[in-house]
């Protein structure tokens, strides 16, 4: 469980900081999937960099609460 939750929570930390990137530099322009999550959900429109801030601030915490757990 501690490796899916580890595996989880760096690829949405991976992606909300690329998400970040690319809509203050304009690069990463290959991941889709954060484009996709703010087009698709219309209360996102206008606020894509707070979108994928929130991913990362979830991938941190997912990666934190992996580490809390004892191995099993």
């Amino acid at each position: 469980m501690k490796k899916i939750l580890e595996g989880v929570g760096t690829v949405l930390l991976v992606v909300g900081v690329c998400g970040v990137l690319r809509e203050l530099t304009g690069w990463f322009r290959f991941l889709g999937f954060t484009r996709f999550v703010t087009e698709y959900f219309g209360f996102l429109h206008g606020r894509e960099i707070f979108a994928n801030v929130v991913i990362a601030v979830v991938g941190f915490a997912v990666l934190m609460i992996a580490d809390q757990r004892r191995k099993a």
